[in-house]
């Protein structure tokens, strides 16, 4: 249905650099039963005082280059990171992943079918114009017009009309009832866009104007990122960062070393960087188990992989949790395609039998498949990933056990991203996010006509499962649903799913106010230097 050869790849979507902003120092006060009133307010004094004296100015390593600045078409996290401080939608989560306002102060819903959203007045974009319920409007079409070819379309896809009842206020009507809606409206792309600048620019990969706390200043490319304040923002106090620079370093043990210099003051590590960093002065480091999971995608129309015993042998094959404690250093959860951090939308994976890495079973599969002894495949992966190329490195080991002799092929990110978006590997080994609504890691990536479904995997029961949840309002009922359709997937396997890890960010002391949440994106709105 979509122009998939225009998608980046989503692996990475969302959380392997997620992090938001909350009042650490204020929790922890609130919670100190002996603290007085009067401390508080001499801390406070004390930390503004400080801040003042201090260029706030907070420098970040990337560990890759921006794919593009495009909400609407870009979802690589390195992008996501820039342009999620540039862009706002109508609503957000808050730290709790409650449905909060952010352009819309608020919405009722007469029936089950349809969204009245009331706009904040007087938010402008970077370029000076009033935002009113036209740019919600223009948003929400350009997301939908296939010549996008917009990742998220298919959140959206149950969309039957957007009408604009006036300047500050839009109606969206649906065509059956999506219990989705809401959720999906707080992802980094369901952002609103000003119209002139994308027909002025033909799109928005290389410019950005939106309605956020900071502005985009300038894109060196292969070297950094540079954000300023957006000095017309309209919450007062945000954001109190008056620059924000992003650095691209590939390597890292680049970003190790200048974490510990004070090159920069924050970046993602992964767990055997943390525990190097455990003790270090100047630097703290902040964890959280992710909505984030690994995962072995296959090209179901591949002559031997479009075989679903084929697929299942080698999900027996695999040991999963060998990949935990090896590729992740035992700091993650065996997963399927709910992360565990989602609670209790998602099953308990190790309890079925295709994780049981049973290597007798496997073999019988095989046999029965037509390939008693075994095959050769390629594992393409992205060398810039040593988690990746670690899992692919496992699996061909273990995959040994049953005559399959598995090739690996490293390729570089830019490469990566198009053998994902174009289909052209046997056997891809990538990460994708859950995200904060069961929809994404079910229909958004494994229904027929879901955005990312770039493995050509097509189940009409699944897809009737998947679109049943979706229309279901009721928690329970539909988190029974979601269950059923968990177990089929897992039995069709066209990904075998495997860590959910813990996420590492590396923090420099002088950073205040900065707490990652595993549902949240980098929020920096209050975040300071002392």
């Amino acid at each position: 249905m979509f122009k998939k050869q225009y998608m980046y790849v989503l692996f990475i979507a969302l959380i392997l650099l997620l992090a938001a902003c909350s009042n650490e120092s204020s929790e922890t006060e609130e919670g100190n039963d002996t603290t007085t009133e009067t401390e508080n307010e001499s801390e406070e004094s004390v930390s503004e005082e400080t801040a003042s004296d201090v260029e706030q100015v907070i420098k970040i390593a990337n560990d890759q280059e921006p794919a593009g600045l495009d909400p609407h078409k870009t979802p690589a996290a390195s992008s996501i990171r820039v342009y999620s401080k540039i862009y706002e939608g109508l609503v957000t989560f808050d730290e709790n992943m409650e449905v909060e306002g952010q352009l819309a102060e608020s919405w009722e819903q007469p029936d089950d079918t349809t969204y009245l959203f009331n706009l904040i007045e007087g938010v402008q974009f970077h370029n000076g114009r009033e935002m009113t319920a036209e740019d919600v409007k223009y948003s929400f079409e350009r997301i939908l017009d296939e010549e996008t070819a917009s990742h998220i379309a298919s959140y959206f896809a149950g969309i039957e009309s957007i009408e604009v009842l006036g300047d500050y206020q839009v109606q969206f009507k649906l065509a059956e009832p999506d219990a989705t809606f809401l959720s999906n409206l707080t992802h980094s792309g369901a952002v609103i866009v000003p119209q002139e600048v994308v027909e002025e620019n033909g799109d928005l990969q290389q410019v950005a104007v939106g309605t956020g706390p900071f502005v985009f200043e300038e894109w060196v490319p292969d070297n950094s990122v540079t954000l300023t304040k957006n000095e017309n923002y309209y919450l007062d106090g945000i954001p109190k960062l008056n620059r924000i620079e992003y650095y691209t370093m590939l390597e890292e043990a680049s970003r190790l070393s200048a974490i510990r210099t004070g090159e920069i003051d924050m970046t993602t590590v992964n767990a055997q960087s943390a525990e190097l960093l455990s003790g270090q002065e100047g630097v703290e480091i902040k964890d959280y188990q992710s909505l984030e999971y690994s995962y072995v995608g296959f090209n179901v129309e591949h002559e031997i992989l479009s075989d679903v015993k084929v697929r299942q042998a080698l999900s027996l094959a695999t040991n999963r949790q060998e990949i935990v404690d090896i590729a992740w250093k035992g700091e993650g959860l065996v997963t399927g395609p709910i992360a565990p951090s989602m609670a209790d939308w998602s099953i308990d994976v190790e309890a079925h039998e295709l994780y049981s890495n049973d290597v007798d079973k496997a073999k019988e599969l095989l046999a029965e498949a037509g390939y008693a002894d075994g095959f050769d495949i390629t594992i393409t992966t992205a060398s810039s990933y040593p988690d990746m190329v670690d899992t692919a490195q496992l699996l061909q080991q273990q995959w040994k056990e049953i005559g399959v002799n598995a090739e690996i092929q490293q390729v570089e990110w830019g490469e990566y991203i198009d053998i994902w978006s174009n289909t052209s590997a046997d056997i891809l080994v990538g990460r994708n996010g859950s995200g904060s609504d069961p929809d994404r890691a079910m229909n958004y990536f494994f229904h027929t006509e879901g955005s990312a479904n770039v493995w050509n995997f097509s189940s009409d029961e699944y897809d009737t499962l998947v679109e049943e949840a979706r229309r279901t309002i009721d928690l329970d009922a539909r988190k029974e649903i979601y269950v059923e359709a968990q177990n089929l997937l897992l039995e069709l396997s066209p990904n075998l799913f495997m860590v959910s890890p813990k996420n590492y960010v590396a923090v420099r002391d002088s950073v205040v106010d900065y707490v990652p949440y595993a549902h949240s994106t980098e929020d920096l709105d209050e975040v300071f230097k002392k």
